[in-house]
């Protein structure tokens, strides 16, 4: 790799940890993560290093949604993208947008959206060269 992610990680916040949790290792392991370390009130997911956290917000208040926040993962196939969808319709999650190309943001794209159970916005997107 020549250049590090733009990233090194994201979290959200929960106020029903137990239930995050079991909801995300379900999203997660569709596009090939998993739980890398669990903290007491946070857990961190990813290939092999956490990129990212559910957890209790650190200063002790009630998690919120952030307008106009949300966090895309990055899927390897549109199976993938479909994978994680169906996984968190499945584990509680709210549709918000379903599997599908999204020609508005380049004819390579391919994503859908859901809510967690806390409401917040989460995304998986396939970026199809194919399509370049």
């Amino acid at each position: 790799m020549s250049q590090a992610p733009l990233l090194s990680h994201a979290s959200v916040g929960t106020n029903q940890f137990d239930k995050a949790a079991v909801f995300y290792d379900a999203v997660m392991v569709t596009l090939g993560c998993k739980r890398i370390l669990d903290y007491p009130g946070a857990i961190g997911y990813g290939a092999e290093y956490p990129e990212f956290w559910v957890q209790h917000p650190l200063d002790g208040k009630p998690a919120s949604v952030g307008n106009g926040t949300h966090v895309g993962f990055t899927a390897i196939s549109k199976a993938q993208v479909d994978a994680f969808h169906a996984a968190a319709l499945a584990h509680g999650g709210v549709d918000d947008g379903a599997p599908g190309p999204r020609e508005d943001y380049g004819a390579q794209y391919y994503g859908a959206f859901v809510r967690d159970l806390d409401g917040n916005k989460i995304e998986a997107m396939f970026w199809d060269e194919s399509k370049a």
